[in-house]
């Protein structure tokens, strides 16, 4: 993500057992296992959607190959997401 101006560096993983007494508009899955693995998120959401990806981190071969997987998958997430958003996340803004 440092290569696309993205510093990540400082976030960590969280429970999503912390967010589900929240309202959400959207919840937006990308990865194709966590979808077929992961607990539903049972949390109040108006809007569930996935967008399927496969895990980068499941990926084999050489250590330039897999980061160019990554970086596939990564420029992917973003121009669906993106889509998503144009399409149809921006005509709901309140």
């Amino acid at each position: 993500m440092k290569e696309v101006g993205i510093d990540i560096s400082h976030h960590k993983p969280k429970s999503v057992g912390m967010y589900l007494g929240e309202v959400w508009d959207y919840v937006i899955t990308v990865c194709d296992d966590a979808y077929e693995t992961c607990p539903f998120f049972s949390g109040k959401v108006k809007h569930r959607i996935h967008l399927g990806f496969k895990d980068p981190a499941k990926i084999q071969g050489t250590e330039e190959f897999i980061l160019s997987e990554f970086r596939k998958i990564r420029d992917s997430i973003k121009k669906e997401f993106m889509t998503l958003y144009q399409n149809v996340l921006s005509q709901n803004e309140t």
